[in-house]
């Protein structure tokens, strides 16, 4: 499979939060890992990042203090970056079981194609899809 688009792939999605201790409390349960990286150290982060998923994409959180001065931060976010899961319902409860509120409900799309997203006790948007359209892609590449 050849891409010629300019835009290579996701590299970086960015979270803000108030307080990153929590957040790196929250967001290690949730994903199962600790952060790679911290900056300026664990003990006082201001930025922590993530590897996850099937491509170790990077997940960064940010101290809100550092947010650009047009970010308008004071409700949930604008964007919302779409998470392939396997289990939509499984992966719903676990977010609301760890202070995740719904934004959106489960919808079914179409066959096999299935969204819903939730906002961190952060005000960040998670998406969740399960998208017949990712396991087309994860098997070409894994065939080559």
């Amino acid at each position: 499979m050849t891409n010629t688009s300019k835009l290579r792939g996701m590299a970086n999605v960015s979270f803000w939060a108030e307080d990153l201790k929590t957040a790196k409390e929250w967001y290690t349960k949730l994903l199962g890992v600790e952060p790679y990286f911290q900056s300026p150290n664990p003990e006082n982060p201001a930025y922590l990042e993530y590897r996850i998923g099937d491509f170790q994409n990077e997940l960064g959180i940010i101290d809100k203090k550092y947010a650009p001065e047009a970010a308008n931060l004071t409700g949930s976010g604008g964007a919302t970056l779409y998470w392939h899961v396997d289990d939509i319902d499984g992966m719903l409860e676990e977010l609301k079981e760890l202070g995740a509120s719904e934004y959106e409900p489960r919808i079914e799309r179409g066959v096999n194609w299935i969204t819903a997203s939730v906002v961190d006790p952060f005000g960040n948007i998670i998406g969740l899809i399960h998208s017949p359209h990712y396991k087309e892609i994860w098997q070409s590449i894994h065939q080559s």
